[in-house]
């Protein structure tokens, strides 16, 4: 009996602290909309945290309590991208798949989250993307799994017998950093118009299966 009357405080606690997650991601969540509107419409330079905060209905000390500089909201639309593509190569791995379709699904979906933004937003998105990487390994600090497309990705299909010759964690890391490295260049090149009318999914999946033919040719011998 006695446990029983301890469950619905248990509970309650529970149902609190679950209640709190949402409310910060949504908190959270209407910080970058409120952002990526101002942005799209008036310019990311122009735009002040005090404008994003009046955008959203919150103060600026809540502000920074998610993000500590304008910069890491701009970084967040680039974690959002990246996790749309990670979600459509999840849901792709649940069935018989290949590397090549997947990697076009998940930079097609990717392609879609960019296309819905200016151009030279995409182009600072990138550029922020790279000062926190070097923030990254100035600090020693781990990366970010938020912001890996691709490791789990080959791990499961090296597993699977998808990528040919033999490979350690090592290996495997490095192939998924090359790959990371080339829908970056490949988004902030797609952005300044270098591809013509070629489409960013296109372009990037041949340049990442050419690296993993070339991994595959490398550990074969």
């Amino acid at each position: 009996m006695a446990a029983a009357r301890a469950n619905p405080d248990a509970d309650r606690g529970q149902r609190r602290a679950s209640f709190q997650r949402a409310k910060s991601r949504e908190t959270k969540r209407a910080l970058v909309q409120a952002a990526m509107a101002l942005w799209r419409t008036q310019g990311y330079a122009p735009t002040t945290v005090a404008d994003i905060c009046t955008a959203a209905g919150v103060s600026k000390a809540l502000f920074y309590f998610y993000f500590p500089r304008k910069e890491d909201v701009l970084f967040e639309v680039g974690v959002l991208s990246t996790q749309s593509a990670h979600r459509t190569i999840h849901d792709l791995l649940d069935k018989p798949y290949e590397i090549e379709p997947v990697l076009c699904a998940a930079l097609t979906a990717f392609e879609r989250s960019m296309a819905r933004n200016p151009r030279d937003l995409i182009i600072e998105t990138i550029l922020e993307g790279y000062r926190q990487e070097h923030r990254i390994l100035a600090e020693g600090t781990a990366a970010d799994a938020e912001t890996d497309m691709f490791t789990e990705f080959l791990t499961r299909a090296h597993a699977d017998g998808k990528l040919a010759g033999t490979a350690t964690d090592d290996d495997i890391a490095h192939l998924a950093y090359l790959s990371q490295t080339l829908v970056s260049e490949g988004a902030r090149h797609w952005a300044a118009g270098a591809f013509g009318e070629r489409s960013f999914a296109a372009v990037v999946t041949a340049d990442i299966m050419a690296v993993i033919d070339g991994f595959a040719r490398r550990t074969i011998r």
